[in-house]
């Protein structure tokens, strides 16, 4: 039996992450990890190999430092933090953390990026009600996917990984991020929805206080979505969109 779904049109507030949710940016996200870590790993000899489970369990949702001395912490493998300004070259947290940026900047240049059918369809059907929106993003190019998406123009509020930095915001999977969210978008988490794709990001809304948690099943499990906090979990935006509305068509 599909699962009861709920109308998003009442919610004071929606906020959304954007990889893996918005956008299929999430897909260009890993690939650029695995490039990175599997180069890593093979210059230090590292092991076991890097796989797409590190990602799930170590990086996705979070910032992107963060993640990645998450992922080494994994490996047992201890490096210096280093400087945000260090260059890609450089064997510290932030080096390989920017390697793993420029990385994904680039793939995002060269082949630009569109919204999920079903997610932009629901946009549209939210802003036609009047819902305010916003976007909770780990990643620090936000802005510049939301605006090559064509989407930018939906949400009022983006806290995203550059406003984590300046604000001193911690990580998902701690609550801060969805907070802020919620307080620049002037809601109340207990009658607005978020929703997310990564592990972190849903544990983050459900520690955040949101009284509807969305779990888009892009690849974490459904059950582990519901296991960190997740009342609802689809596969779709398009499963979220109301019955009298033209769905488009989803994988």
């Amino acid at each position: 039996m599909p699962e009861t779904v709920p109308d998003l049109r009442r919610a004071e507030g929606v906020l959304f992450d954007l990889d893996g949710v918005l956008t299929p940016t999430a897909e260009v996200h890993m690939r650029a990890w695995t490039a990175v870590f599997a180069e890593v790993f093979e210059l230090w000899g590292v092991a076991p190999a890097y796989t797409d489970a590190d990602y799930y369990a170590y990086v996705d949702g979070k910032r992107r430092y963060d993640g990645v001395a998450s992922l080494l912490r994994s490996r047992n493998v201890e490096i210096p933090w280093g400087d945000p300004g260090d260059g890609p070259d450089m064997q510290t947290i932030c080096g390989i953390g920017n390697r793993k940026n420029a990385a994904f900047a680039a793939a995002l240049r060269a082949g630009g990026v569109a919204p999920f059918p079903g997610s932009l369809a629901l946009l549209e059907v939210l802003a036609a009600a009047g819902v305010p929106m916003g976007v909770v993003s780990s990643s620090s190019n936000a802005e510049e996917v939301l605006e090559t998406a064509g989407i930018r123009d939906f949400f009022t509020v983006v806290i995203d990984g550059k406003v984590a930095a300046r604000d001193g915001l911690a990580s998902k999977p701690a609550p801060d991020m969805f907070r802020a969210g919620a307080v620049s978008l002037g809601v109340n988490p207990g009658a607005s929805v978020a929703v997310e794709d990564a592990v972190a990001g849903v544990a983050s809304a459900a520690a955040a206080g949101y009284a509807t948690v969305i779990g888009v099943d892009r690849g974490a499990g459904a059950v582990v979505l519901r296991e960190v906090g997740a009342t609802t979990v689809i596969d779709d935006l398009a499963r979220l969109l109301p019955p009298d509305t033209d769905a488009p068509e989803t994988a």
